[in-house]
């Protein structure tokens, strides 16, 4: 079965895609944890534009989130600025990653083990590029924050230690 980031990278819109690989399909038969951050995000997003589908306008969403800080906010601005992208869809994402803020648990989950950390970074596994990561944790070794530092190539991503400190 071809992955969905393979048809993704093709340029084949969704409705090109065989039915069983199509992201709401495959969130109704497998569930949400089974559908990559692209996937997730072409279902909010719904439809493109004839230049530009939903999956093209999520890749493009997905990099603008990447390189945006955990804790900047996305504008509306920033949102409309890609092509597809209009002010109800922009407000729809918005709307969306503040529910998920406000929905988070209140206690912070605790790192004992490096084991622990996968949970809260595996969905960065099907991204097409590399991403260096950073986790930030307290005192009592709670994540306080996950931040991509740097997005690279494939194979390998550049890092300065200034960008991991900042």
């Amino acid at each position: 079965m071809k992955q969905y980031k393979d048809y993704f990278s093709s340029g084949v819109s969704i409705k090109e895609l065989p039915q069983a690989e199509r992201p709401r399909e495959r969130l109704q038969e497998h569930g949400p944890l089974a559908l990559s951050d692209l996937e997730l995000l072409s279902l909010l997003i719904g439809s493109g534009t004839s230049r530009n589908p939903a999956n093209k306008v999520a890749e493009q969403l997905l990099y603008l989130l990447d390189k945006t800080s955990g804790d900047a906010e996305i504008s509306i601005e920033q949102l409309t600025s890609i092509d597809g992208m209009g002010l109800a869809k922009a407000t729809l994402i918005i709307a969306a990653l503040e529910l998920g803020r406000r929905r988070l648990p209140s206690k912070r989950k605790q790192i004992v083990f490096p084991s622990d950390v996968y949970p809260l970074v595996r969905h960065y596994a099907g991204r097409p590029q590399e991403c260096f990561l950073s986790v930030s944790l307290n005192g009592a070794h709670e994540v306080i924050s996950i931040n991509v530092v740097s997005i690279g190539l494939i194979n390998h991503t550049l890092v300065h230690p200034r960008e991991v400190f900042a």
